[in-house]
């Protein structure tokens, strides 16, 4: 079925918003139109909820272009359903604000604000769908008590209707998928998290953990030994009457980048595969607006306003899964890229919401109640600004919670461990290298006395700003609490090594290891899956020995394997060390201080 582009709002659906707010001095002129899809939405504006019909609100609606469906706007306006999703991701324990072009944004209360605000008077119209990576690789305040604050978090945008003990109900206004970072600590501990049972170094915030209220979807994530799905593969919503299907997933290469302990027993099935394999017993029931939560996603420059055809088509590892759906999917609301989408592929409406509080995208769709079918759907990426509009008022009772789990931590994470003159950075130079990079990558040799050490860019979590290091500071830096892995490979192995750096699951853009205790040479014009690493050099200077076998220094999660670095998997002599934290800030109190770091050319392009 073919969908329409345009900047103007069609007749059905201006008509629909009209009929909806039943104000007897509604128009059709220019400023009737403007109100676009919002129009629609807010049904009772001439009840006393005006606030919504301000001059900001109208500019935002007169940028949106909704995509009709061929014929939809011909479906007569009593049978339009006006629904909203709200849609974030890679939230990651983001409890507190973050700062941007110099502006505060994100942060939990903030981001309440504006689904708040949002959602304000459609309540029984809208839906919030997370994407994955709401836990894991999350700041202290979050990390150092299990991920339970943004649970909490998440349970407090949860209405009534929302039940612990995943028994979710069809009038539950939230719905979330798994991401990769959800099996960071395996399976056990994600069903603690969201089935309820305190930790073993619990209770924390509460006197007893509950849990999630917030029901979970994943239809590709399976018990290994019986292949049925470890949580429900979708859900069904009603939304102002219509039945929606939420169906989640999370990227098939998750075993990759995870810890194999995380994933044991466990197995990831073909996104698409899984998730088509329910459309049709959903179809079944009479539903055909569906919409799928899925950790995986997409690259695409960003632009203001709503979905434009006009805008860079996106790539990346979505691509593929979208164009393998059943035609009747509707949206996709990705995420694990940390970017920003908002286009339409093979018709279906794909969203992103860059990462870690500071946005969500705002999905409008119509829907004919006769067929339950979408009509029209559009979308805009929103910033949670800090400074102005829904920001300038974060939530109470989630500030609330935000300052009680920063008090909690507060006595580890606020320790001093050192000081820094300048930024130490985690962003690389041309050919791959970053200070921040030899920073870590030198304390994990130190720790275990090795040859030479290697560290994964991805295990880098956020920079160090100049000044006083706190222990908080590095746990940010290093959150997943992995340890140091001493093993030996040989020289033949470490090119090996090296040259893996440019394949799955990231073809294209590569992920550099940072390295320590030697030197490397690469060459760019050598196709990828060929020999790109031409020389390395051991820290003397001299070319390693393809036969000698040297002492190599390696976090736990690329030891075993992660991120597709196999050749780790081939060493059987691994010793394990401290942790990775332990590690650097063991390093850092030995060095002079203030910390005056620089790229020193260990790796040449």
């Amino acid at each position: 079925m073919k969908w329409i582009d345009t900047t103007r709002i069609g007749t059905g659906l201006l008509s629909l918003g009209l009929a909806a707010t039943g104000c007897a001095d509604a128009t059709t002129n220019n400023a009737g139109q403007v109100a676009q899809l919002r129009a629609a939405l807010v049904a009772d504006t001439c009840q006393g909820h005006d606030d919504h019909d301000s001059a900001s609100l109208r500019e935002h609606a007169r940028r949106r272009a909704v995509r009709w469906k061929r014929g939809g706007g011909n479906v007569p306006r009593d049978r339009q359903v006006s629904l909203q999703l709200l849609g974030f991701n890679d939230f990651h324990g983001q409890l507190a604000p973050r700062t941007l072009s110099d502006r505060p944004v994100g942060g939990a209360a903030v981001l309440a604000s504006y689904l708040t605000d949002a959602s304000r008077g459609l309540e029984a119209n809208t839906l919030i769908v997370h994407a994955g990576d709401y836990v894991g690789a999350s700041p202290p305040s979050s990390a150092l008590l299990q991920d339970e604050p943004a649970i909490s978090f998440l349970n407090t945008l949860a209405n009534e209707h929302c039940k612990y003990k995943r028994a979710s109900t069809s009038k539950c206004n939230v719905v979330g998928t798994l991401g990769n970072h959800e099996f960071d600590e395996g399976k056990e501990e994600l069903l603690r998290l969201l089935d309820g049972g305190d930790h073993a170094s619990g209770p924390f915030l509460d006197e007893t953990w509950r849990g999630s209220r917030v029901p979970y979807v994943s239809a590709n994530v399976v018990d290994t030994n019986t292949g049925e799905p470890i949580l429900p593969p979708y859900v069904i919503q009603k939304l102002a009457g219509v039945p929606v299907a939420v169906l989640g997933a999370v990227l098939k290469e998750t075993p990759s980048v995870v810890t194999p302990s995380g994933v044991a027993g466990l197995s990831f099935l073909d996104e698409a595969d899984a998730i088509n394999r329910y459309v049709p017993e959903l179809q079944e029931q009479g539903i055909h607006t569906f919409i799928v939560t899925i950790h995986q996603g997409l690259t695409q420059a960003s632009y203001e306003g709503s979905t434009s055809a006009d805008a860079e088509a996106p790539s990346g590892a979505l691509l593929d899964i979208i164009e393998r759906l059943h035609d009747d999917i509707d949206v996709v609301i990705s995420g694990h890229t940390h970017g920003f989408t908002n286009a339409l592929v093979n018709n279906i409406l794909v969203t992103q919401a860059f990462s870690a509080s500071t946005a969500f995208s705002d999905i409008d769709l119509v829907v004919d109640s006769e067929t339950n079918d979408v009509v029209a759907k559009t979308a805009q990426v929103i910033t949670t600004w800090g400074d102005e509009g829904p920001g300038l008022t974060p939530d109470p009772a989630i500030t609330a919670l935000v300052e009680a789990a920063d008090a909690k931590v507060a006595p580890l994470v606020s320790v001093v461990v050192g000081e820094t003159a300048a930024a130490i950075t985690r962003t690389p130079n041309d050919a791959g290298e970053s200070t921040l990079g030899n920073l870590i990558a030198d304390a994990q040799r130190t720790a275990v006395a090795a040859d030479f050490a290697f560290m994964n860019p991805g295990g880098i979590r956020a920079d160090l700003p100049a000044g006083t290091l706190t222990w908080g500071t590095l746990f940010t830096v290093q959150p997943f609490g992995n340890s140091v892995v001493k093993l030996s490979l040989t020289g033949q192995q470490i090119y090996d090594l090296l040259n893996q750096q440019w394949g799955a699951p990231q073809p294209g853009g590569g992920r550099i290891m940072q390295v320590s205790g030697l030197s490397y040479t690469w060459d760019a014009s050598v196709p990828e899956g060929g020999q790109r690493v031409t020389e390395v050099r051991a820290a003397n200077g001299d070319p390693i020995s393809l036969t000698e076998r040297y002492d190599v220094a390696a976090n736990s999660f690329i030891a075993a394997g992660g991120d597709n670095f196999s050749v780790f998997t081939l060493s059987t002599d691994q010793l394990g060390g401290p942790l990775d934290l332990d590690a650097l800030i063991a390093h850092i109190s030995t060095l002079p201080q203030p910390l005056e770091l620089s790229v020193e050319g260990r790796i040449q392009r």
